[in-house]
């Protein structure tokens, strides 16, 4: 057994000890996943030719897949695979994998520096609108995400949880969410948990549309993508 399947099945266990609250009311949980679908039919109906188009310029702009995949903790635990656009070098997850292994804090932890060589050219373009994250509406369609939530995390930063963090697992990890229209990659990780937790503890369906519209605005601008 691999190291990465240690720690995806201790993580596993820590979101089901963890992350137990679930926010909200069945009926609204069951209209937010309605939501979710409708949401996710209706953009990949009207975008495919827009995901043509960029899977062209990432295979000719860098050597590599066009899509990236990557293990994610998930609602309560659940390990599921992420989709997304390429946007770094193909050893740039060897290299984070690394520096996760090294992790003991995650409170000022930071994903991505400003400038990172790792970036391709293509890759900062799509980071800035936030193209990369389109395929995640697969991950939507297969029940893993929501629009709206934490952001998911990898099983080396779940670990790390305290009882309270473990609360981000108590609801299904969104494209976007509070933390991503108050900061996105300006945030360290510790600001990205408080955002979350606010989310959490105030969740409703009126929450969730609004932080939708602020999406739109703060993906326009490219305001705090790196």
């Amino acid at each position: 057994m691999n190291q990465d399947t240690v720690i995806t099945k201790q993580s596993t266990q820590a979101g089901r000890e963890k992350g137990k609250a679930v926010p909200g009311k069945p009926w609204q949980r069951k209209v937010k996943r309605l939501l979710d679908l409708a949401g996710a039919i209706i953009l990949l109906a009207l975008i495919w030719p827009l995901w043509l188009v960029l899977a062209v310029w990432i295979r000719f702009d860098s050597p590599g897949p066009v899509l990236f995949r990557q293990t994610r903790v998930g609602l309560e635990g659940k390990p599921y695979r992420i989709y997304k656009f390429r946007t770094m070098t193909v050893d740039a997850d060897s290299l984070m994998q690394t520096k996760l292994s090294q992790l003991q804090e995650i409170e000022n932890f930071v994903f991505q520096e400003n400038n990172d060589p790792r970036i391709t050219r293509s890759g900062k373009i799509l980071r800035r609108r936030s193209l990369d994250e389109l395929p995640q509406l697969l991950n939507i369609l297969r029940g893993d995400m929501s629009l709206v939530g934490p952001r998911p995390e990898v099983p080396e930063i779940v670990r790390l949880y305290t009882p309270e963090q473990g609360l981000r697992l108590s609801v299904p990890p969104g494209v976007t969410g509070l933390a991503q229209i108050s900061g996105r990659s300006e945030l360290t990780l510790g600001e990205t948990m408080a955002y979350d937790l606010e989310y959490i503890r105030k969740w409703s369906l009126w929450q969730d549309l609004k932080i939708l519209g602020k999406t739109v605005i703060v993906v326009l601008t490219g305001r705090g993508a790196r």
